[in-house]
């Protein structure tokens, strides 16, 4: 069974035919999230500022599904300048703990919007028992 999820407290889509995250299979599969606020204006601020609105969108995504960042077992990041790698790792690690989900990073020429970083995760429902 496939189960969409969609909260109000992150992006909605609106002229793209994705969903914020589906479930399926024991996994929530997030969308790729840029630093969108909820009403969908991109967020004007630091590349630190930005990367916390992914993951205020991301967590909010992963609220509705009922399950958390400890429950994210893969992410995958793009960037389109490597030189903010550090940054997004600061950011990024500051929401996980050990042990943290594997994870790849790539360089992009181009992002939805002229945006910098976008985010997505898969994470693992909990076990009922």
């Amino acid at each position: 069974m496939i189960k969409k999820i969609e909260t109000p407290n992150a992006p909605l889509p609106k002229s793209s035919p994705h969903s914020q995250a589906i479930i399926a299979n024991g996994f929530v599969f997030t969308q790729g999230s840029i630093y969108l606020m909820p009403e969908g204006t991109l967020l004007e601020g630091s590349i630190e500022e930005q990367i916390h609105q992914i993951m205020k969108n991301l967590k909010a995504i992963l609220d509705e599904a009922h399950v958390s960042f400890k429950d994210v077992v893969k992410s995958t990041i793009y960037l389109t300048d490597m030189s903010l790698y550090g940054k997004v790792n600061e950011v990024y690690g500051s929401y996980f703990s050990d042990p943290y989900p594997a994870r790849e990073t790539m360089c992009v020429t181009e992002l939805p919007l002229s945006a910098k970083i976008e985010i997505s995760m898969i994470a693992a429902l909990p076990s009922n028992g």
